[in-house]
């Protein structure tokens, strides 16, 4: 069911409280560093399709000196933005309550340095596909930069009857409510597989997606399959509409996709290498790799660093260890299979790392890092951002005020941990983004922020009020000593592992 203002949208179902790590501005202008363009220097920032707003909440939590303007159809996740950004004390961050088509119209706005919509284009009319490009044409500055995600095909190529199959099943539930619907849905698709469906014996990746689907959120499943307007784009398809916005393709957001030794094969990378054209040389790239999601950047003007202005900007780049070294794996998934990072480049540049925020100069001067090229030390970082185990480190000029708004946004965030999992990303001053801490590690914090002298009975008082329960071995909990002492001992993993890393990257 949809109604007269959703356009088709799922509007029954409010969407997840994510954190999409591409929309951040500091990975933003790090990818264009990496592909040789200048970035803008980033004061106002747009997003558009903001779904509970969480993303642009923590975002101008952690970047002060951007003004965030985030737009979503949806009253009821906008009312829910704006208390967040009201419960955190956040001032430069406003909501608006628009369609596109009422947002392009508005004479309020600022021109942007940077405007991102994640998710939107693929599950929108061609209409407001339309507004969108406007509203870019019109509000984008020269030089600014667009970041833009939508499935791709070939790779939804095979699955796409699967979507129509689901869209089936719900139809057979008119009337119910949207869950039961996509419960139908799930049962026709599983039935169809079960007596040997030829379409899944002819296209047996399905099946294994069709699991995958079953597992999900489906509040997720709502809004990604469920929309009345559902298209995967080809590359080249969304770089022709874009270019009516003057927009240019420069790289992907999802910065693995630039190595091309995890990616694509020798023969592979040499009939790519013969085609000059972007946009051709993108899409026929998609055909190699069978992609089904693209995370790109475009730029309105795309100008090339000098060599003298691109050595400077990695001189002066620090980056930190985002994650406990613990969860650091030495291999590295592509379209080509896993590959096995090597060591003695990788090693010593986590040691580096784990030390602090360096500079690339820094690092280059490292005892253990001095005898490298430094191409190769910047590949490495390149894989250890793009995996999200590296970040990029904001200047150190308006630090205190990062730290005081991302303190009061992570207490916001953590209040609500006592009631809900919802939220599971915490805000960081050092690089400007989001690191992931699921509802005990919150609660953790809260108690140690609070003062409370026993942090895990003090979590379980918070579990046990929403009858919550740890598990163990894959079952709950039900003893309450059984649970504490579960607590306990995470508290301690929590003291050793999780503790160091979020003082080092300022949320402890």
């Amino acid at each position: 069911m949809t109604t007269d203002w959703s356009a088709g949208y799922m509007a029954e179902v409010s969407y997840t409280h994510g954190f999409y790590r591409e929309l951040t501005p500091s990975l933003l202008e790090f990818a264009a560093l990496l592909s040789g363009h200048r970035a803008p220097q980033t004061l106002a920032y747009c997003e558009l399709g903001c779904g509970q707003g969480y993303s642009s909440n923590l975002l101008a939590a952690a970047n002060p000196h951007i003004q965030f303007h985030a737009t979503d159809f949806n009253p009821t996740q906008v009312v829910g933005a704006r208390d967040l950004a009201a419960a955190a004390d956040s001032t430069n961050i406003t909501f608006y309550e628009d369609s596109f088509g009422e947002f392009v119209a508005r004479t309020d706005l600022p021109d942007f340095d940077i405007i991102a919509l994640h998710g939107i284009y693929s599950w929108i009319s061609d209409k407001h596909r339309g507004e969108i490009v406007e509203f870019i044409r019109r509000r984008l500055r020269p030089g600014g930069l667009v970041y833009i995600s939508y499935n791709t095909l070939p790779g939804w190529a095979a699955a796409m009857p699967l979507r129509r199959l689901l869209v089936e099943g719900a139809a057979g539930a008119a009337g119910k409510s949207v869950f039961a619907r996509i419960e139908e849905a799930l049962r026709l698709a599983e039935t169809v597989s079960g007596v040997n469906g030829r379409y899944f014996a002819h296209n047996p990746g399905v099946a294994d997606r069709l699991n995958r689907i079953k597992g999900q959120s489906r509040a997720y499943l709502a809004h990604e399959f469920f929309n009345e307007h559902w298209t995967p784009f080809y590359h080249g398809d969304v770089a022709a509409e874009l270019a009516a916005a003057k927009l240019s393709w420069i790289t992907s957001a999802f910065l693995l996709d630039r190595l091309d030794a995890i990616n694509l094969s020798p023969e592979q990378q040499q009939v790519l290498n013969q085609i000059d054209d972007v946009s051709r040389r993108e899409t026929l790239r998609d055909f190699m790799v069978n992609q089904q999601f693209r995370r790109d950047i475009f730029v309105k003007g795309a100008v090339r660093l000098l060599t003298g202005e691109s050595h400077s900007l990695w001189a002066r780049q620090r980056f930190t260890l985002s994650v406990e070294r613990t969860k650091v794996s030495m291999k590295v998934k592509g379209a080509m299979g896993e590959a096995v990072l090597q060591e003695e480049v990788y090693v010593p540049l986590l040691d580096a790392l784990e030390r602090g925020c360096p500079s690339f100069t820094e690092l280059l001067t490292d005892p253990a890092l001095v005898a490298m090229n430094p191409q190769r030390v910047q590949q490495a970082l390149m894989v250890l951002v793009g995996v999200g185990y590296v970040q990029p480190v904001l200047s150190d000029v308006g630090a205190e005020e990062r730290h005081q708004r991302c303190r009061a946004f992570n207490e916001a965030v953590m209040r609500r941990a006592r009631w809900s999992s919802e939220l599971q990303y915490l805000a960081s001053p050092v690089f400007g983004g989001a690191v992931m801490q699921d509802q005990v590690s919150q609660l953790f914090l809260l108690a140690l922020t609070e003062g409370e002298a026993d942090p895990s009975a003090f979590v379980w008082r918070a579990l046990s009020r929403n009858n919550q329960r740890m598990f163990r071995d894959g079952k709950p909990l039900t003893d309450d000593a059984d649970n504490l002492t579960e607590l306990r001992g995470k508290y301690r993993v929590f003291q050793v592992d999780t503790l160091p890393l979020l003082r080092r990257l300022g949320i402890a």
